[in-house]
């Protein structure tokens, strides 16, 4: 049963308070566990295996019915400090159920045992990854949310560095881009955001990186052209609202194909919570899917012809 946009929000005030003063291990337990549970109500429309790829797992997540040969590759958020295989599987179900297409969920290394560029290096082996099983980059879309949303463009500035292929679309929730945190919504929406706060955010970033500029870390300061399209979401009440806002305008800046979807009185991430009044959202989030793979793999078909 979908849940209220207001029943959510109220946990999330009850518990921001709690999880502030967390130990970062209580952290990623609880993590884990929501994640866990959320997968259960997918059980039955998708299958998992795990995955051991080099210094980490992923999950591989398919359903019966599906598209053959297009994958998303989801990336995770928490900070980059938090989310394991558990977690990463409970919104990669939601993908693989509601789009039919395969989905690889890296549990990619978190800092502070594995700090900056751990995690992009990781991104980049199940990209990789991907490639190596026989998916063209035009048949892989990227999908993540918070610190995920912030890698999954990362790793499109990597892939540029290296000569690599850039997938055909990304999809990006409530991206973190500005490891700087130097957006005026940190301070403005300070009191509104029903979830997250910036001292946990600084101390996040303080276990992943002292070079907070480097665009590897912080994609908001990286050179954009040539992305593929892009879809973002973002709530209108989250301190991270202006790092989605200000990625939209360079990706536009760039003459990247970007859309912004800023949802009033939003929170962090609140598409994972599958709300009911924002089930056109994640319609949006298929259509886009569909789109860019259609549209890449037919000018494909065409330079083949």
């Amino acid at each position: 049963m979908p849940l209220s946009e207001k029943f959510v929000r109220g946990q999330l005030e009850i518990l921001k308070p709690v999880i502030t003063g967390t130990s970062l291990q209580a952290v990623r337990f609880g993590q884990n566990a929501l994640g866990a549970l959320a997968a259960k109500r997918f059980r039955r429309k998708v299958t998992v295996e795990i995955k051991d790829l080099v210094g980490f797992q992923a999950a591989w997540i398919t359903t019966k019915k599906q598209r053959a040969n297009q994958v998303i590759l989801y990336l995770h958020g928490g900070g980059y400090v938090a989310g394991g295989i558990d977690y990463a599987k409970s919104y990669g179900s939601v993908l693989a159920a509601q789009n039919g297409i395969a989905v690889l969920c890296p549990a990619y290394r978190l800092a502070p045992e594995h700090p900056f560029p751990a995690a992009l290096d990781d991104a980049m082996t199940a990209y990789q990854y991907l490639l190596n099983q026989g998916y063209q980059s035009s048949q892989i879309v990227l999908c993540g949310e918070s610190a995920g949303g912030g890698l999954v463009f990362s790793l499109c500035l990597q892939c540029k560095t290296t000569g690599t292929p850039l997938p055909c679309g990304i999809v990006a929730i409530s991206p973190w881009t500005d490891l700087t945190l130097s957006g005026q919504s940190y301070e403005k929406n300070r009191d509104c955001d029903p979830s997250m706060t910036i001292e946990r955010l600084q101390y996040y970033v303080s276990c992943y990186t002292d070079d907070v500029k480097n665009p590897l870390a912080s994609p908001l300061f990286g050179d954009l052209t040539g992305f593929p399209p892009v879809l973002i979401f973002a709530g209108g009440d989250e301190i991270m609202l202006d790092d989605a806002v200000a990625m939209h305008q360079r990706l536009c800046d760039a003459a990247v194909q970007s859309e912004l979807v800023v949802s009033p009185k939003m929170w962090h991430v609140y598409i994972l919570y599958g709300l009911k009044e924002k089930k056109s959202d994640t319609e949006k989030i298929t259509r886009f899917i569909e789109k860019v793979l259609y549209e890449k793999n037919q000018t494909t078909l065409d330079e083949i012809r």
